[in-house]
């Protein structure tokens, strides 16, 4: 007697590793943190996970060291760790050479919006090449870059703290940084 699955959305545990491998190439190909938003976006328009795979994957990436999470205006933004490359650089087999078109495409036709979302006031980011955190604090007005300050710290504490004294005091910050630097 055959056994009908009463769970379809079950996958075996290589279709698993297959999409977490899938969403670490597509973390990788952008230069800074991506949006879950942006993740899931490409997902489910590719038909490749639901929704609540890509965040459970997500999250249980973060969990054993192969994704960086962070956090900015209530939106989660990912960057892949140096643990995350190596995994990614023993499994890219897995995915095939459609997807990984798919994800370059959409990574070409993606990068200006993701990069101008991200750069929206501060972030930070785990720098997998120097292994310290990247924080990019910026002040802009429609297009234009007024100001725009990386800073490279050994903690994510000191990342935070920065990210939030620089949102809590961007007008005071730029007004003063501008005047030091004007000053003669």
């Amino acid at each position: 007697m055959i056994q009908q699955n009463l769970y379809p959305d079950e996958e075996n545990s290589d279709a698993q590793l297959t999409k977490k491998i899938t969403l670490l190439y597509l973390v990788n190909k952008f230069d800074i943190p991506l949006a879950s938003t942006h993740i899931t976006q490409f997902a489910l328009e590719q038909g490749l996970m639901n929704y609540y795979q890509v965040l459970t994957y997500l999250q249980e990436m973060v969990d054993v060291g192969y994704l960086d999470k962070s956090s900015n205006h209530g939106s989660n933004h990912f960057t892949i760790t140096g643990d995350g490359a190596a995994a990614l650089e023993s499994f890219i087999k897995l995915v095939n050479n459609d997807v990984k078109n798919k994800v370059t495409k959409f990574a070409g036709e993606n990068r200006r919006n993701v990069k101008k979302d991200f750069e929206n006031i501060a972030n930070h980011f785990y720098d997998r090449t120097t292994k310290e955190y990247i924080v990019k604090c910026g002040v802009y007005e429609e297009d234009m870059t007024l100001m725009e300050l990386n800073l490279s710290v050994v903690s994510k504490e000191q990342a935070v703290a920065i990210c939030t004294n620089w949102k809590a005091n961007v007008a005071g910050l730029y007004g003063e940084i501008l005047g030091l630097l004007l000053k003669n």
